[in-house]
């Protein structure tokens, strides 16, 4: 079952075709295979090639860099569209949402020619190596050091909880460049795996969900990069050139969380219409029907603020204080609707055949991840 929802304003006829292709695409090529890659751990690397043909990679990149030359709002259809069905081992927003922006908005032209076009068709899966064990969400303190050695960088650090972490043939290492600096000796290097020697890919990392996503630590021992992958060609510009980029990922987040909580919502209402208990349809007892109205409202408000955020980043004016309240309270929205879904399954929602136990486990690391809620709040708190 699916529920009809109003457009949403900031999507154009271009958005809502692109919206029914992504969902006949998965639904047609993944979603079957879906239960397999969960046990597996992983997607397969061919992933990246299928979703290039289709051109969902790097929607966003201008055309002249062999982009769809959209707009963030084509990246937000692709990861709606992946989350509601329920694909959370796909990594394919971060590559084409997060990590081709960092390109094309800093990158120099040479950067930006030599690895873009090779995004969008998935020759090249891509992933930004920030957080460190003991560091977690405070970039300012990372470990990582990247010294000046002639023309080459010398790469010494580790990595942890990476997504993509297994596939990513191009890196993003978030690096300090003069440990003395604080954030202005932090920078951005692109780091192809393929092409140096000291680097390693460390576990597949065992979560509690997103268990087709490969999560992984990494590590860099002597990595050695030619001065040319700075990215932007000048030091001490990583933390500024990340702190431009996180609003989109926080509304990403929130975008996943919307639609998650669609799908929940679908798949509650399709089990207790069908589910009978004491010879009648769990649907025909008026706590289920009062429990499920509070989650399409919780969805519908949800929703309303998301799209109205779109709208605004769309127009270039979401701040990052709004970007941090979106992240925090859809996900925090998106936990309470997956526990009020779960818990009329009874028993079956437990088990992890159901849809609904991963979409409750998956939920967890929404409010964790792009910046703990706690930070995201404190974020907004000094804007006001």
């Amino acid at each position: 079952m699916t529920l009809p929802l109003f457009p949403s304003t900031w999507m154009n006829d271009e958005h809502r075709m692109l919206q029914d292709s992504a969902r006949r695409f998965f639904h047609e090529q993944w979603v079957p295979k879906a239960a397999l890659w969960r046990e597996d751990g992983i997607l397969p690397r061919q992933c990246w090639a299928e979703a290039g043909a289709a051109g969902l990679l790097c929607l966003s990149t201008p055309a002249d860099y062999g982009g769809g030359g959209g707009d963030f709002g084509h990246e937000a259809v692709v990861i709606h569209e992946t989350s509601h069905a329920n694909l959370s081992g796909w990594g394919g927003g971060l590559h084409s949402a997060i990590v081709a922006p960092y390109l094309f908005r800093c990158g120099t032209e040479e950067q930006k020619r030599r690895f873009l076009p090779r995004m969008v068709t998935g020759e090249l899966a891509s992933a930004i190596a920030m957080t460190e064990p003991g560091t977690g969400s405070d970039l300012q303190a990372v470990r990582t050091w990247a010294r000046r050695d002639g023309d080459h960088y010398v790469i010494n650090g580790a990595k942890t909880f990476i997504t993509n972490g297994q596939h990513a043939n191009l890196i993003i290492v978030v690096a300090k460049t003069d440990r003395e600096a604080g954030a202005k000796g932090t920078s951005l290097l692109l780091v192809e795996t393929e092409a140096v020697q000291g680097f390693r890919r460390g576990r597949k990392l065992d979560k509690m969900g997103l268990k087709a996503q490969d999560t992984s630590e990494l590590f860099f021992d002597d990595v050695r990069v030619p001065v040319e992958n700075l990215l932007g060609g000048e030091e001490g510009q990583g933390f500024f050139q990340l702190m431009e980029q996180l609003p989109q990922e926080r509304l990403m987040i929130a975008v996943q969380g919307v639609a998650a909580m669609q799908r929940a919502l679908e798949e509650t209402l399709a089990y207790v219409k069908q589910r009978k208990a004491f010879g009648r349809a769990i649907w025909e007892f008026q706590n289920t029907r009062f429990k499920l109205a509070e989650v399409q409202a919780t969805v519908l408000a949800t929703r309303a603020f998301v799209d109205t955020c779109m709208a605004a980043h769309l127009k270039g004016e979401l701040d990052a204080a709004r970007a941090a309240l979106a992240k925090s309270w859809v996900s925090e929205q998106q936990g309470r609707v997956m526990d009020e879904c779960l818990q009329l399954f009874g028993g079956y929602g437990y088990m992890m055949e159901y849809p609904i136990a991963e979409l409750y486990v998956d939920a967890r690391v929404q409010r964790i991840y792009g910046g703990t809620n706690e930070i995201m709040k404190e974020l907004a708190s000094r804007s006001m």
